[in-house]
């Protein structure tokens, strides 16, 4: 059979030495110029996983510090300002920081390697998505470490509370023009990201994967990038209209001189509701992938789940004024509204029928990434009858703005959101590094998770029912309120202790975890056919997909499935081997000048910020002029497996 021999090694065949007009290639493989300058989907993935870890850990502290704030009457832990900045920092961080680019990190690694692709269409623009996102989440936390501080407006940064009359607390404060510029950077990564991702998908899959066949986690990957772009443009109007604002003294939102607060609220939550499903589809991706594995059979209703994920991506953007039925839009806008609310919990509830009828008559393996999974489900089904809820007007009218809300989100985004990026972590970590989780740790730390998640949100039902507001830094004893606060600060920590538990466990994985092989749960999508951890080529030959469960196909079909593969490395070989793209410092540059110009304009110097803006022009002039680069892979005699695969 034919395999890689000598690949990433000094004799195989490379341009990457070689010289171009302007600097000399990087062909570092290991040390720190090598994830600098690496295109390697894998890779990049794992950064984005690394960052986005670490900002989790940042959120998750900043909720401690809230916490500890309103666990008894009267508290004076923190001031108001601060309780302020971390409310507003804590949901930035969660959502934009921490779980879309979670999200991301999947969709980099596992997605070409389940449609059989060697890397995303456009491997450049993809480091240079990384590197802005690293741009715009230093933007964002750069207030902590000057003398303005962090915003303080909310991460819905509704006008006017950021306007200048209100958000400015110190002479010369930046904090909110660092919060916008910072969004607006966050922006660009993600579209750049999306657009690579829908190009890969629509292009790069396998011979025989058609769009019927591919993975519902990459399904999910492609309706998450259609609802990016489509969303991201409010968000992004609203953003440059709000820096108008504060920086030349116009006057969208300032009531005072005929702007209308209102239209940032439309703006934001036009974005906002698709926001919502940007964050829970993939993870409805990765729960449509460990539940099969884990219950020895095809997902159930397999067009269902597909043609549902894609209903919620299109309904989600019709369901945007139910933030709003306090604001007094009128009887028939919020009549639309609150029915097509009610119209989007219709195929959501679909997936969760199909999601039980994969478990059903299934053969039940309760490991760690299950267990985690089927939280999941439940979390996210106790999140969604209470969003049900808030699709009757007066019902919202009594709960908005109140800790019932609170509960709701954290239900969905903790619950939904995180639950399914934890289990998804488990699941792929024997691919990834090629060690697997002890079971024992795993499972406590699923435990604490589960438990300190509940004792930590469920008791705020009952405190917004109760009518205690959002944002609220200090409450008084005789309020009733006491007690439950209590409650879910010690929830808290019991969470942030499964938190730690679980990040220990991984680190020590990664260390001195059992090791394992290829394939260790018997999966059924094509990338568990890869060695652990895959190749930088991912695949020595391209495999041609017969079937929705390409690898559980092949495994029953190996002697056809080695024939198709030794003919089509024959073309392989014929062809010159595999090329693969080099390492560039160019999106690296080309970021930084956008890091440049950020930080020139926040400080209104507006003609010294167009440096930054060439340097970013010439970054990706320059990638856009290396031409191929990269190397060339042959293919040699060699069988590692026996069964056509390298």
């Amino acid at each position: 059979m034919e395999a890689i021999a000598n690949a990433g090694h000094p004799g195989a065949e490379t341009h990457a030495g070689k010289r171009s007009w302007l600097f000399t290639r990087p062909t570092a493989k290991t040390g720190i110029v090598s994830w600098l300058t690496t295109v390697d989907h894998k890779r990049i993935g794992m950064l984005y996983g690394i960052s986005a870890l670490f900002f989790f850990l940042v959120g998750g502290f900043e909720a401690l510090l809230i916490r500890i704030q309103l666990a008894v009457p009267n508290n004076t832990f923190i001031s108001h300002q601060t309780y302020n900045e971390m409310f507003t920092m804590h949901a930035t961080t969660m959502v934009f920081l921490a779980v879309m680019p979670l999200s991301a990190a999947f969709f980099n690694y596992i997605m070409p390697l389940q449609i059989g692709a060697r890397d995303v269409a456009f491997p450049r623009l993809n480091g240079f998505a990384f590197w802005v996102f690293i741009v715009g989440a230093i933007v964002i936390n750069i207030g902590w470490f000057v003398k303005s501080g962090s915003p303080d407006a909310g991460w819905f940064g509704y006008a006017p509370l950021t306007s200048k009359a209100y958000s400015d607390q110190f002479a010369g404060d930046m904090s909110t023009d660092l919060w916008v510029m910072g969004l607006q950077i966050l922006g660009v990564s993600s579209v750049v990201g999306s657009l690579n991702f829908i190009v890969t998908i629509i292009n790069l899959r396998a011979p025989g994967m058609t769009m019927m066949r591919l993975p519902v986690f990459t399904w999910m990957t492609l309706i998450t990038a259609f609802l990016i772009i489509l969303s991201f443009p409010a968000i992004t109007i609203a953003l440059v209209e709000l820096m108008m604002d504060r920086s030349f003294n116009t006057n969208f939102f300032e009531a005072a001189n005929g702007g209308l607060p209102i239209l940032w609220s439309h703006l934001f939550w036009i974005f906002g509701h698709p926001e919502v499903y940007i964050l829970i589809l993939p993870a409805m991706g990765i729960i449509s992938e460990i539940l099969p594995t884990f219950s020895r059979k095809p997902l159930f209703g397999y067009p269902i789940i597909v043609f549902s994920g894609a209903c919620i991506g299109f309904l989600g953007f019709g369901v945007w004024s139910h933030h709003m039925f306090t604001t007094g839009m009128g009887s028939v806008a919020t009549a639309a509204f609150s029915l097509m609310t009610m119209a989007i919990a219709v195929p959501t509830g679909v997936k969760i029928f199909n999601w039980i009828g994969t478990l059903w008559g299934g053969q039940l393996r309760m490991s760690t990434p299950m267990m985690f999974a089927l939280g999941f489900v439940w979390m996210f089904m106790f999140g969604g009858f209470s969003g049900i809820m808030h699709a009757a007007a007066p019902a919202d009218s009594q709960q908005h703005n109140s800790y019932f809300v609170v509960a709701h989100f954290h239900y969905v985004l903790i619950g939904g959101s995180v639950f399914a990026l934890l289990a998804g972590i488990h699941y792929w970590f024997p691919l990834i590094f090629g060690r697997k989780v002890s079971e024992f740790w795993g499972k406590l730390s699923f435990w604490l998770i589960f438990v300190g998640f509940n004792v930590t949100f469920f008791p705020m039902h009952f405190l917004g029912l109760n009518g205690m507001p959002r944002r609220t830094a200090v409450y008084d004893g005789n309020m009733g309120w006491s007690d439950a606060n209590l409650v879910s600060t010690v929830g808290a920590f019991i969470l942030g202790v499964g938190i730690a538990v679980y990040f220990t466990v991984m680190i020590r994985t990664y260390f001195k975890g059992e090791k394992v092989g290829r394939d260790p749960w018997d999966a059924r999508t094509l990338e568990w056919s890869l060695p652990t951890p895959p190749p930088e080529h991912n695949y020595d030959v391209i495999p041609t997909i017969h079937a929705r469960d390409a690898f559980w196909y092949e495994k029953t079909h190996k002697d056809e499935i080695a024939k198709e593969t030794a003919e089509h490395a024959k073309s392989e070989t014929a062809h010159g081997g595999i090329h693969m793209p080099s390492q560039s410092w160019f999106p690296l540059l080309a970021a930084s000048g956008l890091l440049i110009g950020a930080i020139l304009f926040v400080n209104h110097l507006f003609l010294w910020a167009i440096i930054g803006g060439g340097i970013m022009v010439l970054g990706i002039y320059f990638w856009a002029s290396e031409g191929p680069g990269g190397y060339h892979v042959h293919l040699e005699k060699h069988d590692d497996h026996g069964d056509g695969r390298h």
